[in-house]
C-alpha cells in the first residue's frame, strides 16, 4: 500500500459512499485509477466491507458505556458469542490487564443500559463487571 492508497482509505473511512468520480477529483486521479485501486484493495482483503455511520445528533442522544468483564478460564469464546447477540454491544475487545474483555455499549436510556450491564454480568462465564458511563468525548477521530 502506498500513500495514495492511504489517502483513498482515509476518504472511504469518512464516507464509503462517495462516488469514484468525486474520490478521483479529491485525490487528483482518474476515476478509472481510483476504481481499480478500490478493486485491488478489496481483492487483497485490505477492504473487507462497508458500514453505516450514524449522525452525530443520533449518537449524542445515546447513553454510552464501557463495561469491563472478568471471564472465567476457558469461558471467553462463549461470552463473546453471547455478547455478539446483544445489539447494544457495539464493540468487544480482548485486553491485557486486570480485565479480560471490554465491551463498548450504547443504549437509548439509562434503564436500558442498566439492563444491558446486568445481562452482561449474568452471562455464563462472566465473573465480574466494572462499568464506566461516558460523560463526554474530548477527542473523536
Amino acid at each position: 500500500m502506498d500513500e495514495i492508497d492511504q489517502k483513498l482509505l482515509a476518504k472511504l473511512r469518512e464516507n464509503a459512499r462517495l462516488p469514484a468520480a468525486e474520490l478521483a477529483r479529491d485525490l487528483g486521479l482518474s476515476r478509472t485509477t481510483v476504481q481499480s485501486r478500490i478493486d485491488r484493495l478489496e481483492r487483497s482483503g485490505v477492504v473487507t466491507g462497508y458500514t453505516v455511520r450514524l449522525s452525530e445528533a443520533h449518537e449524542r442522544g445515546l447513553i454510552r458505556a464501557y463495561v469491563m468483564l472478568t471471564v472465567g478460564p476457558k469461558q471467553a469464546a462463549s461470552v463473546v458469542a453471547a455478547a455478539r447477540r446483544m445489539p447494544a454491544v457495539r464493540r468487544l475487545q480482548s485486553v491485557s490487564g486486570p480485565f479480560d474483555l471490554i465491551a463498548e455499549a450504547a443504549t437509548e436510556s439509562a434503564a436500558e443500559m442498566d439492563a444491558l450491564i446486568d445481562a452482561l454480568g449474568a452471562l455464563e462465564g462472566v465473573e465480574r463487571t466494572t462499568s464506566s458511563i461516558v460523560l463526554s468525548s474530548k477527542i473523536d477521530r
